[in-house]
């Protein structure tokens, strides 16, 4: 009785299912049970496999995180996207991680960040876009300069996914590259980054035929409102609870959360036994 009530049946079938006047009577109920308990299953099965692919039909990186401090499910797999030189995380049980940043302009945060990397002699990628490099190009040097990596979010940020011309998309890459080697110096990294994770498959075909190889994330948190930061304990429960093995971890560096607790959120995950690697570790194995 129990059971039915906690599987919510009509006050009507619990009742009928105490008394059965009839085999007939008793055949439906048993029925009606059959078929609110595969319902409810199948309603399971469902709301999983929307979490895990909840983003896909549009195009958006999705993520479902299952249980913690395991790889999440993401909605391609490793495999799928290893066609196009593609990644979200490493499959290792190794505690490994990938420290990555989203740099879509400069607002006072990347220094705190970047003091933090290096007191940890911790290596990160940077994925910046056109407007960060002519507004902070001392910051893009430092990066360069402190062994960071700089990669491709593309020049002006737009939705990559609606993007079905060759040259646009090039366009949208290249630019970044010519402003960044006239900043630095130095031809740039062909890593590549979709803003707001928004791709498609022509994306990542036209981003491998350009020679880059494309990188999404397996943990991130909701970081980028900078007038609706999380909390430190926010944050670290996220962080924390969710980091795994072979994680790329994405960061905004406009987060003013992330440059106050990035010291001691380095140090607690050092305390679980992770070591920070470069996306070159990643790609060379």
């Amino acid at each position: 009785m129990k059971f039915l009530q906690k599987l919510k049946i009509s006050e009507k079938i619990r009742k009928l299912s105490v008394a059965p006047e009839t085999g007939k009577q008793a055949a439906m109920v048993f029925l009606l049970f059959l078929c609110a308990f595969l319902a409810g299953h199948l309603g399971a099965m469902l709301v999983e496999y929307h979490k895990a692919v909840e983003t896909a039909a549009d195009g958006n990186w999705g993520l479902s995180f299952q249980q913690e401090g395991q790889p999440p499910v993401a909605n391609a797999t490793m495999d799928y996207l290893k066609q196009f030189n593609a990644y979200y995380a490493e499959k290792t049980p190794d505690k490994v991680l990938y420290l990555t940043f989203d740099a879509g302009y400069e607002n006072g945060n990347t220094a705190a960040i970047l003091d933090a990397l290096k007191k940890h002699n911790a290596p990160a990628t940077f994925f910046v876009v056109g407007n960060y490099i002519e507004t902070a190009p001392e910051l893009v040097k430092r990066m360069v300069d402190e062994g960071h990596t700089v990669g491709n979010h593309t020049y002006h940020h737009p939705d990559m996914s609606k993007i079905s011309s060759k040259e646009a998309f090039e366009k949208e890459l290249g630019d970044l590259e010519t402003l960044f080697e006239k900043t630095t110096g130095q031809p740039m990294k062909k890593y590549y980054r979709p803003p707001q994770g928004k791709y498609s498959e022509t994306n990542l075909q036209m981003a491998k035929d350009m020679g880059y190889k494309t990188f999404f994330w397996s943990l991130a948190y909701v970081d980028w409102y900078q007038d609706k930061q999380p909390s430190k304990e926010e944050a670290f429960k996220k962080l924390l609870g969710r980091i795994h093995p072979g994680a790329i971890v994405l960061l905004h560096s406009t987060s003013s959360t992330n440059a106050q607790i990035l010291d001691e959120l380095l140090t607690k995950w050092e305390e679980m036994g992770y070591q920070f690697k470069t996306l070159d570790q990643l790609v060379s194995q």
